[in-house]
């Protein structure tokens, strides 16, 4: 990941957050346990290499976790963790800001 340039905590939070999925990745772990299988269904428009990518520097941030079971085929899934539920009133802002644009209409851009 790239450095904070600006030593800014919005910039730091940014940094871990930033793109298209991650955030939305969050908010669909906030109802619970899923599956990787679970997620792309969750987000259709998502790469499973994006996927892959965005559930690994997730992981390695310490917001969810990744438990594999030792079966046949193997089975894994992805939960948020402690620090990872902290990201709840940042999806609900979220949520709440979208429904606000969607409302606005089309802007003309």
């Amino acid at each position: 990941m790239k450095d904070n340039v600006s030593g800014c905590s919005v910039e730091e939070a940014m940094r871990l957050l930033g793109g298209r999925w991650r955030l939305l990745i969050a908010s669909y772990l906030l109802d619970g346990t899923k599956r990787f299988n679970d997620l792309r269904r969750d987000i259709p428009a998502i790469s499973q290499r994006m996927l892959t990518l965005d559930l690994r520097a997730l992981e390695e941030a310490g917001l969810i976790s990744r438990t594999v079971y030792p079966t046949v085929p193997v089975k894994v899934e992805y939960a948020l963790t402690d620090d990872g539920r902290r990201l709840q009133p940042v999806v609900e802002v979220m949520k709440d800001f979208g429904l606000w644009v969607k409302a606005q209409g089309p802007t003309g851009a």
